[in-house]
């Protein structure tokens, strides 16, 4: 008679703590890990990991499924990337609390910040709370393949109490940051894991506004950290921009000031730059010299590039803004493969100027810089060389950038992207995320899963943390050990999820089990599974044999079980005893 409910046997265990790995068995019983080693006893159900690499499931701490866990039971693209725990509600934008004469708002917002088509939105949501703690209650409904935990936003917490004041971004009386600050110790009493905010220019509505959040002052801040340090619990996290040119960035000295007077950890984007290259390590130093003095200051990273992507079944590329062009873009793609490929249209769409509204000069602008441009190639090259540029592979060939990218994104039967590496990319490769990973201050983020839809697909960074960092990259890597504690113990104790993230005995049974020679990143690829038909990029991954969450097989050989096991973590989890 089995004596578990699961065993994965013989597989490489790298067991989320950066030790060297070891072989051996995992014995599950109901949602925990039973035993580690040689597990002697069956199991009702077993998995042959022998040569195969074992790790606890990975924490994503920065993605933004607010709407996709409403009416999706999958939390793809992460739940096909090992990922087994998500925070969302991250970059102060949400849906509650939420007043119904403020939904809107809410949704032009989360359209505009994070590109979730507004239509999609409308249709998925129902809208069954006003409060936070309502907005857990209806959270807790669901059931998915993975579990789920949500930040307080404060564009729906400052539009709640101050309606289209805050909108406007006008200053908040004291009254207004009393409430605010009593409505944000609420959720997080009731379950959040903490407060987000986001204070980016770049960040704006569907309407193109500056989002309420971006100037609120230090006192509402201050006091809204003050509401966590009161609860003792909760992180704090700022999409900020870090302007260091006075030498020293005034906003990165309030989120200190915050970090110091609330003892609570404080998240802040760490990106390099085209044209600062140097502020990130400027931050990192300060951070350092913070953790000095007491405070918890953590730049989030991410592993790659944050790439932009253009394509014809993607929000923008080269010629969307083009006359020509938007006369045909309500067409099918075939169709307009077939209209592109005229030596007419291609001639008229080469020579015009695009035209856009002053809400759209910004994306307009970022994809007609084609000589910054590359052609992602399938498997997706995140790290190309500067020959494979658009503009050096017109030199080669006798063609403009221009019409490199127009013959590029008619490949593949009208399926060809354009990967612009806006970040992290200044020096034409990848050395700087080297020096950024191995920052004591830096941890994994700002994949954005679940946003940005139609222009980046980096949910997919454990896979590329796997395959590029620990075994393709041509020079210096980072040891698997080191990078599956990255992607799973670090990032759950950080946030607070201390039942998870290592292969333990007690410990939350996430579990994956990853043919690690045949592990592979597909390119990334336009679907159309949204509320209402809308487009989403997706990007799959081969050699996940299996994923295990709370102890169910979610994934196992390439194809979802239909076991949804995943569901709301209201709060932080402690540690099993022992």
């Amino acid at each position: 008679m089995a004596k578990y409910d699961l065993v994965i046997r013989g597989g490489t265990i790298a067991d989320g703590s950066g030790n060297a790995t070891f072989e051996g068995d995992v014995a599950i019983q109901g949602d925990r890990i039973a035993a580690v080693g040689k597990v002697s006893d069956a199991g009702r159900e077993e998995i042959a990991a022998k040569g195969k690499l074992v790790t606890p499931g990975f924490v994503d701490i920065h993605t933004h499924f607010d709407g996709q866990v409403m009416w999706d039971q999958r939390m793809t693209p992460s739940s096909d990337h090992g990922v087994t725990t998500i925070l969302m509600g991250n970059c102060g934008v949400g849906f509650a609390p939420s007043l119904p004469e403020h939904r809107a708002i809410m949704v032009d917002v989360m359209e505009g910040v994070e590109d979730i088509p507004a239509a999609a939105l409308n249709l998925g949501l129902k809208w069954n709370w006003t409060t936070f703690p309502e907005y857990l209650d209806a959270l807790e409904t669901r059931r998915v393949d993975v579990d789920f935990a949500t930040m307080v936003p404060h564009v729906p917490v400052r539009i709640f109490v101050m309606g289209r004041r805050g909108e406007r971004r006008e200053p908040a009386s004291p009254d207004d940051i009393k409430r605010m600050a009593a409505i944000v110790k609420e959720g997080v009493a009731a379950g959040g894991m903490g407060f987000s905010t986001s204070r980016a220019v770049g960040h704006r509505s569907g309407t193109g506004d500056v989002v309420p959040s971006t100037t609120a002052g230090e006192d509402e801040l201050m006091a809204i950290a003050l509401a966590l340090k009161d609860l003792g619990q909760g992180s704090f996290m700022s999409a900020s921009d870090l302007d260091t040119s006075l030498g020293y960035s005034p906003e990165f000295a309030m989120l200190t000031r915050i970090a110091k007077a609330s003892g609570r950890p404080v998240h802040f984007p760490m990106l390099q730059a085209k044209d600062r290259p140097n502020q990130w390590r400027e931050l990192a130093e300060a951070a350092a010299a913070a953790k000095k003095d007491g405070a918890r200051m953590y730049g989030q990273v991410v592993a790659r590039p944050v790439g932009v992507l253009f394509g014809l079944e993607l929000t923008s590329h080269p010629f969307s803004y083009c006359p020509s062009y938007k006369a045909i873009a309500r067409l099918s793609l075939a169709e307009r493969v077939a209209r592109m490929k005229s030596p007419e249209l291609r001639a008229k769409l080469l020579a015009e100027a695009p035209q856009a509204e002053p809400k759209e000069v910004r994306v307009m602008t970022m994809a007609r810089m084609v000589e910054a441009q590359y052609p992602m190639g399938d498997p997706p090259n995140y790290s190309p060389r500067i020959e494979d540029r658009l503009d050096h592979i017109g030199k080669r060939t006798g063609r403009s950038a221009l019409e490199v990218a127009y013959d590029t994104l008619l490949e593949h039967d009208g399926n060809g992207i354009l990967y612009h590496p806006a970040r992290n990319f200044a020096a034409h490769n990848l050395d700087v995320v080297l020096d950024m990973l191995r920052r004591d201050e830096a941890v994994i983020g700002l994949g954005d899963a679940g946003a940005h839809l139609g222009r980046i697909c980096d949910s997919s960074m454990p896979t590329f943390l796997l395959t590029y960092w620990t075994r393709d990259r041509q020079g210096e890597r980072m040891p698997i050990p080191w990078v599956v504690r990255a992607l799973t113990s670090r990032n759950a104790g950080i946030i607070g999820f201390h039942d998870r993230g290592l292969v333990k005995p007690g410990y939350k049974a996430d579990l994956n089990v990853i043919d690690y020679d045949r592990l592979t990143l597909r390119a990334a690829r336009a679907t159309h599974d949204l509320p209402g038909g809308a487009m989403r990029l997706s990007q799959k991954a081969e050699g996940y044999e299996a994923t295990v969450l709370s102890g169910k097989v979610t994934f196992r050989g390439g194809q979802v079980t239909g076991t949804f096991p995943g569901k709301l973590v209201r709060g932080e989890q402690k540690a099993p005893a022992g």
